[in-house]
């Protein structure tokens, strides 16, 4: 069982990462690429009309749970009017009141919504069949006629439909031509399906929606039918029969009545409006998350202050770096001055840049180890010949800053940013290693140290790395898991495997 224990704890990290990425990034929608942006719509209502005196109530439907399409945020625009939303049948409502109106009025209704990768669950459970519609002959035999004839040719109720409506938009015979004329539009079109489906007892209904065109203004409501196949509404196209919504629809409201209901007031008028709009992606998943009522989008690092953010862009790259440099030292078998001097070494490089840190590093260590050596001269114990080394090196910095500003070097003054302390353990580690094994160990693990520092640079300013680490903080858990993973490691090393090279050779 002790055995087990490494691996079932490291597989179990894995999974909880894993599977809180996934819920982010597939469910919420985070991200996985830096300064992207997702696609939405901005659709405006505005609903004019004229009091007749006293207090007006007026009523206007509102989507609500549109197929293929999801609201990411509502706005009410309607100054002194009281309102309330409620679901009234398949539809959603809002309703304005006021009690003492005075000369035209108009009240707006701003929605924000984007297309869903993957189509929402129909839950609306089967109406059962319709009774069939009360019609007088001539009407009822060719009905019955009409559909004998689709019957005929189809296999289900999606099918059905579909050549119901091709036979409308087609009549071919009498009994067609009874009910249709070239002249109706598709809401009589809709209108008279529904009649007809009903004589087969299919329960049919009417829906209205707008086609989402950018910069669209005045544009007017579509009808379409939608029929219920026992499981699900499926969407038939008036005008050709093709099923379902185009990805650019957004259904308004279902019903054969207006989308208006006025009270002391007439003369309703709406128009829609519509353009296509970029908004950041975090920003679009932190609204979705609020939509779902998903709290993981509270104890995610954007809710904190933007300096804590900032702060933390950068922390959370240290475990990353720590990582690499397991992998280097005991996979690879680079030496190192110390286990996370390069980490920290790194860091400053992303504010010094790469080529301007290394020379910097070096010639502050270089002169620092020259001093060193004058101090070992002076037989000082261990604590105070650190604090002298300490004050040297932040007299070299400052000596450099100052010489780099009068040089008009202006990288020269970034070596403030280099960690002294770590600096002076860095000259005080390297000159023991001299004096114990030469100065070849030395410039070994001081270039080994310098080539750990620039790989973990390279990795941490890497803008898709930086974001998924911000965005996705618990991919920290994989770096453990991998870094656990790394320390069961006990094989050779590549610059072991290099060494004896000559040994393998010599078996042969």
């Amino acid at each position: 069982m002790k055995r087990l224990h490494l691996p079932l704890l490291i597989l179990i990290l894995s999974g909880i990462a894993l599977g809180i990425f996934y819920h982010k990034a597939v469910n919420l929608g985070f991200p996985l690429l830096p300064a992207q942006q997702t696609d939405n719509w901005v659709v405006e209502a505005r609903v004019s009309f004229e009091p007749t005196g006293g207090a007006v109530t007026a009523r206007f439907f509102i989507p609500e749970n549109p197929p293929g399409m999801a609201l990411l945020e509502e706005h009410f625009i309607s100054r002194g009017y009281g309102l309330t939303t409620t679901p009234t049948g398949p539809n959603r409502e809002a309703v304005w009141t006021t009690r003492w109106p005075s000369g035209p009025q108009a009240v707006y209704y701003r929605a924000t919504v984007y297309p869903l990768e993957q189509p929402r669950a129909d839950q609306v459970p089967y109406p059962g069949p319709v009774a069939q519609p009360e019609l007088e002959e001539p009407y009822r035999s060719a009905a019955e006629e009409v559909v004998q004839k689709v019957r005929e040719r189809s296999a289900d109720i999606t099918s059905f439909a579909t050549v119901l409506v091709r036979d409308m938009n087609h009549p071919a015979d009498e009994n067609m031509q009874l009910f249709v004329s070239a002249t109706d539009s598709d809401r009589e079109k809709v209108r008279t399906a529904i009649q007809l489906l009903a004589g087969a007892r299919i329960p049919a209904r009417m829906a209205h929606g707008i086609q989402l065109t950018d910069r669209g203004n005045d544009l007017q409501p579509e009808s379409w039918l939608e029929v219920h196949n026992t499981r699900s509404w499926v969407a038939i196209d008036p005008d050709d029969g093709t099923v379902g919504y185009p990805d650019d629809f957004l259904v308004w409201w279902r019903g054969d009545t207006p989308p208006v209901r006025l009270d002391r007031a007439r003369d309703a008028q709406v128009r829609f409006s519509v353009t296509h709009n970029y908004q950041n992606a975090v920003e679009v998943a932190r609204q979705k998350a609020d939509l779902l009522d998903s709290r993981m989008a509270d104890f995610s690092l954007l809710e904190l202050p933007v300096q804590t953010q900032n702060m933390y862009r950068v922390l959370l790259l240290v475990p990353l770096g720590a990582m690499i440099i397991v992998l280097l030292r005991n996979v690879v078998g680079l030496q190192t001055f110390g286990t996370f001097m390069p980490v920290l070494i790194a860091l400053s490089f992303r504010e010094t840049s790469l080529l301007g840190g290394i020379i910097l590093f070096s010639l502050i260590v270089s002169l620092g180890l020259a001093i060193r050596f004058y101090l070992e001269k002076l037989k000082l114990l261990l604590v105070p010949r650190l604090a002298s080394v300490v004050i040297v090196v932040i007299l070299l910095m400052l000596a450099l800053s100052i010489l780099s500003h009068n040089l008009g070097i202006e990288h020269g003054l970034t070596v403030a940013l280099f960690p002294m302390v770590i600096l002076a353990m860095t000259i005080e580690r390297m000159s023991i290693v001299w004096e114990e094994h030469g100065p070849a160990d030395t410039l070994r693990q001081g270039i080994g140290s310098l080539a750990v520092a620039a790989v973990c640079y390279l990795v941490m300013i890497n803008p898709y790395i930086d974001h998924l680490f911000f965005v996705f903080p618990e991919l920290l858990l994989i770096v453990l898991a991998l870094t656990l993973l790394l320390g069961r490691y006990t094989g050779y090393r590549l610059t072991e495997l290099v060494r004896f090279r000559a040994f393998g050779g010599g078996e042969r």
